[in-house]
């Protein structure tokens, strides 16, 4: 184990702190207040088009503390080996994780690295913890979210499960769906800079996809979220696979994507925020808050009347982070 750290890890992933091999990593005194968060990730297969599970644990991990208001500062990293890992796949998620942590702005300061019997970890799990420094102002969330909010999606949705999917299940489409897995630190700390209050809250809409995220914020806030279906970015490849395999994109896993909410009259400049920024060019305003209706979300359909947009139920698909 202490070859295996000191040869491949620790040269991969460098810092002094890490080097150190402490117990504990000392860190220096940060002002303010701070935000923690922590994830696991057993997604297979561990290499999928736009990403592999290095990068997304670490991009995961990054949007958890940006979206929370956060600007990612430490990270570890647990790694649990199933007997029998080829070393060439560990040096190639070492690395992505590496390149990952320097697109994210964190420094990897501590973790662990544990092996299990063969047949008992699909390969390679990873743990995750983050550390960030609040922003003032910190943002309010969706419990202040008010009717007029407006709400944004920062870009094409569904493609970080549908991509995961397809090269699980082999389905042999072309283009393949690719991962949307990138860091958001960088576009919501811009929200917070050029917004200040009017920026209401922001959610990665992860597992669930952009439909989860909206039924939280509606129990939260007791309002209704309205969205636009012709509005909502979904992209070709998407779109065509969803159809294929009879799933709602809304429903569908994204890992650098986000849902935002903003106080009315302030879409437009959360919009000119985001489209100019690479990762978030194709925001879009999808929707509003409103009065609580039929439905805690719903959706206008393109050729139809608003109905109803049902919350996730069930794992239509599981294992994508």
């Amino acid at each position: 184990m202490r070859k295996l750290i000191g040869e491949r890890i620790i040269p991969t992933l460098g810092g002094d702190v890490l080097s150190s091999l402490s117990d504990a990593a000392p860190l220096p005194a940060i002002a303010g207040e701070l935000a923690m968060t922590t994830d696991s990730f057993v997604v297979s297969p561990l290499f999928f088009p736009g990403g592999d599970i290095g990068s997304l644990a670490v991009n995961g991990t990054v949007n958890d503390l940006a979206v929370s208001g956060a600007r990612p500062l430490y990270l570890t990293l647990s790694l649990i080996l199933e007997e029998g890992l080829p070393i060439s796949v560990l040096d190639r998620v070492l690395q992505s994780v590496a390149a990952a942590a320097v697109g994210g702005g964190v420094q990897v300061v501590a973790g662990d690295t544990k092996v299990v019997p063969r047949g008992a970890a699909d390969g390679l799990f990873i743990n995750t913890t983050g550390v960030g420094q609040l922003s003032k102002p910190i943002v309010a969330g969706p419990t202040a979210l008010g009717e007029g909010d407006e709400l944004i999606v920062s870009g094409p949705i569904g493609r970080h499960g549908m991509a995961v999917l397809c090269a699980r299940e082999q389905l042999a489409l072309e283009p393949p769906p690719t991962s949307d897995s990138a860091p958001l630190a960088t576009a919501a700390e811009a929200l917070r800079e050029r917004l200040g209050p009017r920026l209401r809250a922001m959610r990665d809409a992860t597992r669930g996809g952009v439909a989860a995220v909206l039924h939280e914020w509606a129990e939260a806030c007791g309002l209704t979220m309205s969205i636009r279906d012709h509005d909502v970015p979904v992209s070709a490849d998407v779109r065509g696979a969803c159809e294929l395999l009879g799933l709602d994109p809304l429903h569908v896993a994204n890992e650098g994507t986000m849902v935002v909410a903003v106080e009315p009259g302030s879409g437009q400049a959360a919009l000119e925020v985001l489209h100019a920024l690479p990762g978030t060019a194709g925001a879009t305003l999808i929707g509003q808050v409103t009065l609580r209706q039929l439905a805690p979300v719903t959706i206008q359909r393109t050729l139809g009347s608003e109905q109803p947009l049902d919350e996730p139920l069930g794992a239509m698909l599981p294992r994508i982070c």
